[in-house]
């Protein structure tokens, strides 16, 4: 039986830039890139979600991660 991929959607709007978005989807592209997670899960670049006071914002599993940071993920991650 096939196995489908995740998605983990990242904002790469201008206020999220201003957060570290780019920084924090670098990490994440690491910590699933490793042996427990690899192939599991890709990482969708979006425009602004609309939570710009509150970026970086992380969409995993449908729950919105507002000011993520890369521990948060990896507690969503398992």
């Amino acid at each position: 039986m096939a196995t489908y991929r995740k998605f983990i959607f990242i904002c790469n709007g201008s206020d999220c830039k201003k957060a570290g978005c780019k920084k924090l989807q670098k990490e994440i592209k690491d910590l699933i890139a490793s042996e427990d997670h690899k192939g599991q899960y890709k990482i969708i670049k979006t425009k602004c979600m609309d939570f710009c006071k509150s970026g970086p914002v992380v969409v995993l599993n449908n729950e919105v991660m507002k000011k993520a940071e890369v521990g948060g993920v990896k507690k969503k991650l398992g």
